[in-house]
């Protein structure tokens, strides 16, 4: 038996409505900010640098609070998640697998994925645990988190620096999946070539657990 464990941003979520979300919130045409998030990312920046680089001197923090107290926050609905989600999970635990989420996400972003019954044994935030990807902390977490030894987990994510890079180092396997912007960006770096296995759909991985 394995454990799987998975990112959440373009890797279970799609992060479309979350840019759009951002670039409305600050009257921002949601072309432009979605052009400026793939300069930063093809640059190995933070993608928040695209709405620093249209508000220079913005507080996040704060406009994120405000953003929560209007009612115009965090939200994920059924429709975010890829169409492959739902049945890949479902096929790993009817293998008899363990099936964890785990990413670089906020308490609010903890509780709506608890609220979509995702067919999961586990969800964990690195806003709940106080600790975020890449730092080695998230990876040593993960595993207590997991209650299994490192080998035999597959982490499963689209950054290469953030995922699969920690995820390694930390005796873990990991899966890289090519879609949003940094999995197909990164899809042939070298970094990408260090994951166990590189896939394009979360259905392979039902190959990997047989």
């Amino acid at each position: 038996m394995l454990t799987f464990a998975f990112d959440v941003g373009e890797t279970i979520v799609r992060d479309d409505r979350y840019w759009a979300s951002w670039a409305d919130w600050l009257d921002i045409p949601r072309h432009t900010l979605s052009a400026l998030v793939g300069a930063v990312v093809a640059q190995g920046r933070d993608n928040a640098d695209a709405i620093r680089l249209l508000r220079p001197g913005i507080d996040l923090g704060a406009e994120y609070a405000a953003r929560e107290a209007a009612g115009q926050g965090e939200h994920i609905q059924e429709d975010d998640l890829y169409s492959d989600v739902r049945p890949t999970l479902v096929a790993l635990r009817e293998a008899g697998h363990r099936v964890l989420i785990a990413g670089n996400q906020t308490l609010r972003v903890a509780t709506l994925l608890r609220e979509l019954d995702l067919p999961v044994d586990a969800i964990a935030t690195s806003g709940e645990w106080g600790v975020a990807k890449p730092s080695s902390a998230f990876f040593s977490r993960l595993i207590e988190f997991a209650e299994t030894s490192p080998e035999r987990i597959v982490y499963v994510g689209d950054h290469p620096a953030n995922d699969i890079t920690p995820a390694k180092a930390a005796g873990l396997r990991a899966a890289h999946i090519r879609r949003g912007p940094w999995g197909h960006l990164w899809a042939e770096d070298p970094i990408s070539a260090n994951a166990d296995w590189r896939i394009a759909s979360l259905t392979e991985l039902t190959d990997i657990a047989g």
